[in-house]
């Protein structure tokens, strides 16, 4: 009987290590496919903040967690299931689709960069509590639908490229993988952002509380903060799209980009190979990087100028009518 004990014993403490290392798995791989989605988390990371512009302080945290619902049903109930249907159903969808996403990033960005630039005029923002006279449960309706409309897009982007950079072929796996990422970007974006949001407040409390110096320095320093924010999400936009963009024509037969891209790359490890591997490897990322963000910022601005002739086109032709 003891020995029935011990044996039972044996296996429940062989199934617990065997579940601990799956949990394990699955978390690192979690944890490395949601990194090449950061310039997408950037980005959405920017983009939040200017919904909540104009409620009152109470206010912009329960806005925040329904937004951060909304993004968590996007991406597990809605983005998920069609992802994972079509890897299965249609794998050679995938890279189409990403680089139909890769594409939409680049424009984004090279967008941002072109209006910050002066060449095109920059869209008005719609963003935020902007209708003083409007009901407030409406306007809150209001700003968390545009924000979760605005979240599916930028989440699609980030699942699809998690999923394009996973690397088992279990089914399960995947599953268990991809809501662990969903989950993790979610809260991080989220939490990040309610955290910046309320920097102000906490400012003020701390001027209130007689430490002026340091919350003065909060509040005015939150603008400088955002706006690094945005640089960058906009930096890391034409950067990841344009990657995505070399790696899904290099998938689809067109390799010509990529292969250009490796041959930068290589020929800068092999310059730098004197200082070392870890150098080396930084200066090859670095040059990989710089390229794809070059095409980033090209690809993007002939897609904006395409899209933009194709809006004044219709508007003309609406004039008509």
């Amino acid at each position: 009987m003891s020995i029935g004990l011990v044996a039972l014993l044996d296996d429940i403490a062989a199934l617990a290590k065997a579940a601990a290392a799956s949990v394990d798995d699955v978390a690192g791989a979690a944890t490395k496919a949601s990194s090449k989605a950061i310039g997408v988390v950037i980005d959405d990371t920017a983009v939040t903040p200017q919904y909540v512009q104009g409620l009152k302080p109470e206010r912009e945290l329960p806005v925040i967690k329904r937004i951060a619902r909304g993004s968590l049903i996007n991406k597990l109930g809605i983005i998920l299931p069609v992802a994972l249907l079509l890897t299965w159903l249609a794998p050679w969808s995938l890279p189409i689709l990403l680089l139909v996403g890769g594409t939409y990033l680049c424009f984004e960005g090279a967008e941002k960069v072109l209006s910050a630039w002066g060449i095109i005029k920059e869209h008005e923002s719609s963003h935020g509590a902007s209708d003083k006279s409007a009901d407030p449960a409406a306007v809150e309706k209001a700003i968390v639908s545009s924000a979760v409309r605005t979240d599916l897009i930028l989440s699609t982007e980030i699942m699809l490229v998690s999923l394009a950079g996973l690397h088992t072929n279990d089914n399960l796996s995947k599953v268990a993988i991809m809501v662990v990422v969903g989950f993790i970007m979610t809260f991080f974006v989220y939490g990040l952002v309610a955290l910046l949001v309320k920097m102000d407040d906490l400012g003020l409390a701390l001027v209130r509380r007689g430490q002026e110096k340091l919350g003065r320095a909060i509040v005015k320093t939150m603008p400088r903060v955002f706006r690094v924010i945005e640089v960058v999400g906009t930096v890391a936009m034409l950067w990841v799209g344009g990657h995505i963009v070399i790696d899904a024509l290099n998938n689809l037969g067109v390799g010509a980009l990529h292969h250009l891209v490796e041959h930068a790359a290589h020929a800068a490890t092999h310059a730098t190979q004197g200082l070392g591997n870890s150098l080396s490897g930084v200066v090859k990322w670095c040059v990989e990087t710089a390229c794809s963000g070059v095409f980033g910022l090209a690809f993007g601005a002939l897609v904006t100028g395409l899209v933009l002739g194709l809006q004044r086109l219709l508007r003309q032709r609406a004039g008509q009518h």
